[in-house]
């Protein structure tokens, strides 16, 4: 991050695809579409279905759009809602297992895998509100 609060641009170490917890909630929102396909096909099922599903692509979504913005104000503000979404996934899991929608232990599983995450996001935003900018150096340091 710079002076401004903006993430510098061009090192490898800051990218998406590098952040561990971007890659964990990538992982769990697969696991939870094939969990997925396992949920009745009647009408009755179809909101939860799409709710969880929903719950579960939200968060690596936000934490990809909080940290592509390039601002940690703007990142903080996605990793909450991230984790927010985190949350609503271990209700509904916790509710289809509850209604037999989706096995037990599957759910139990994801959920726990939810948890980390959330926990996961917790580290990351601390910090990230905690990260102070570097001092700025000069473009062209004199010879």
């Amino acid at each position: 991050m710079d002076r401004d609060g903006h993430r510098q641009q061009g090192r490898r170490s800051d990218a998406l695809e590098n952040l561990r917890v971007w890659r964990a909630a990538c992982r769990l929102c697969v696991d939870v579409h094939e969990a997925a396909k396992d949920v009745p096909t009647e009408p009755t099922w179809w909101a939860l279905r799409d709710q969880m599903l929903r719950s579960a692509l939200s968060v690596p979504s936000n934490i990809a759009e909080g940290h592509e913005r390039g601002f940690r104000r703007d990142f903080s503000r996605f990793l909450r809602i991230a984790r927010g979404s985190c949350g609503e996934l271990r209700t509904q899991l916790y509710i289809a297992a509850e209604l037999g929608v989706l096995e037990r232990d599957v759910a139990q599983r994801l959920a726990a895998r939810s948890l980390e995450l959330t926990r996961m996001l917790n580290a990351l935003l601390r910090h990230v509100q905690r990260a102070r900018p570097p001092v700025p150096t000069p473009l062209h340091p004199a010879p």
